[in-house]
């Protein structure tokens, strides 16, 4: 898999590093998912998706990105 460069990225560091760069480029949705909207998650983990060109863990990223965001409500 790796060779065909279709490996998923689990890495918690690497994936936190993308979640922050995602976080400091788009604060209109986090603050968002920050007031209660739900589905500005869903944005939040497509663009580490995009960032990651498709190879993070979309799990581990949404679990990331709500940690970071303060969403265990």
């Amino acid at each position: 898999m790796q060779e065909k460069g279709i490996e998923q990225l689990s890495d918690a560091s690497a994936l936190e590093t993308i979640c922050d760069e995602v976080i400091a480029a788009n604060p209109k949705p986090a603050a968002d998912f920050k007031a209660g909207n739900a589905a500005s998650l869903n944005f939040l983990k497509g663009q580490v998706m995009k960032l990651s060109k498709g190879k993070a863990n979309p799990q581990l990223a949404g679990e990331i990105l709500e940690r970071k965001l303060g969403g265990n409500r």
